[in-house]
């Protein structure tokens, strides 16, 4: 007596991979569509916690950092006298974070429309400007 094994056709296996791709053709880009959103909801967190940490020291040292010193001076003391002897970082748990295109936030001593200092990300394409998903975030230079 001989016993059949079971299995599955080529056919079958055919009609299934068919089936699995026009599936991911229509869920895909809605999946592809909420990952960028996330970058941006998480640039907009990364930048008030860096706000935080920058308003910190500013408590402690009495200034934010200038252009030159940049967000490094959150896990760094600052070179002059004063501001070393106040400095109680580091700021940060660990180093600065880039934005999450893996870019580096662009941060300016100058006062933006709303802070005492500039810091956004550039956004999706890496470009000043933009807008939606490649629209800057953050506290933008005052025009």
């Amino acid at each position: 007596m001989r016993v059949r094994m079971g299995g599955f056709t080529l056919l079958e296996m055919i009609v299934v991979l068919v089936i699995i791709g026009l599936i991911m053709g229509l869920v895909g880009p809605r999946l592809f569509g909420q990952a960028d959103k996330a970058k941006v909801q998480t640039a907009e967190t990364q930048v008030k916690m860096l706000k935080g940490a920058l308003e910190t020291m500013r408590l402690d040292i009495s200034r934010y950092p200038s252009t030159d010193e940049g967000l490094g001076l959150l896990n760094t003391k600052p070179t002059e006298a004063a501001g070393a002897r106040q400095w109680r970082g580091p700021y940060l748990d660990e180093t600065v974070p880039n934005d999450p295109w893996d870019r580096p936030y662009v941060y300016r001593g100058e006062a933006s429309a709303t802070q005492g200092f500039t810091l956004y990300s550039l956004g999706a394409d890496g470009q000043p400007g933009g807008e939606d998903l490649n629209a800057d975030v953050g506290y933008l230079p005052a025009k």
